[in-house]
Formats: structure tokens, sequence, C-alpha cells
């Protein structure tokens, strides 16, 4: 697996961030939150995409900041998400915490977010697979 972030897997559609700000469900790990709905048609398997509110974070230079730390342990750890899934999910990352941490601690969390959104989704599949088989 490349340790990648390609154009095809950055999430950019306005409608799909609405979408998911509308229907999706969310998974927080203090201080980021994902918010994550299963999508059809799909040229990656996750198309992801980081924000961080202008409310809490002035400065456009320390917005921008944590959007790169987010970005890069995203990319470091997408395997976790990528490697074990089929369907295809859209992402949207958003920092919640009041203060810049350094790069250790975002990427500690966002192995602990992507864990947690794995075993979600599998216990998902999983309790799916089981109706189909009592029926």
């Amino acid at each position: 697996m490349q340790f990648t972030f390609p154009k095809k897997e950055k999430l950019k559609s306005k409608t799909r961030i609405a979408q998911l700000f509308l229907e999706g469900k969310t998974i927080t790990v203090f201080p980021i939150k994902l918010i994550y709905l299963k999508v059809d048609q799909q040229d990656a398997v996750v198309q992801a995409g980081v924000a961080v509110p202008k409310k809490n974070f002035k400065s456009a230079v320390k917005r921008n900041h944590l959007k790169r730390l987010l970005r890069e342990a995203y990319r470091l750890n997408k395997g976790l998400v990528v490697n074990n899934t089929e369907d295809s999910f859209a992402f949207l990352f958003l920092y919640i915490g009041k203060e810049t941490p350094p790069f250790g601690i975002v990427e500690k969390k966002m192995t602990l977010l992507l864990r947690k959104f794995n075993a979600r989704t599998t216990e998902k599949a999983s309790s799916a697979k089981d109706d189909i088989k009592e029926q």
C-alpha cells in the first residue's frame, strides 16, 4: 500500500460535504471528530476532507497548519480503513480542540479514530450478515 493522498481521494464536492453534515454519522476521539457517510459510485474507496473551524482558530496560518497535520496523519494511517473495507465512504475530519497539538498526538488520535471506525463498520456488516442468515 502506498502512503499517497492523490486528488481522486480528496473530498471536494460541496454537495457531498453538505450531505455529510446532514446525514453523516460521527465518531469522536478528542480532539478529532470523524463525520462519515457510506456512498455509492466513487473512484476511490474513501474520499477524505479536513476542516478546522474559524471560531476556534482565528489565524489562517494556524488553521492551515492543523489541516496539514490532519491530512498527514490520515495519509500515514489510511491503510487501516482502505485495507479493511469493501464499501465506499466519504470522510470529513473536523478538528474540535482549542489548542495546536504536536504531530505525535494528532497521529495517535487519528489511529485510534480509524480503528474505532473499523470496529463500528465491521460490527454493522457482521450483524447484517447474521440477519440475512436468520431469514
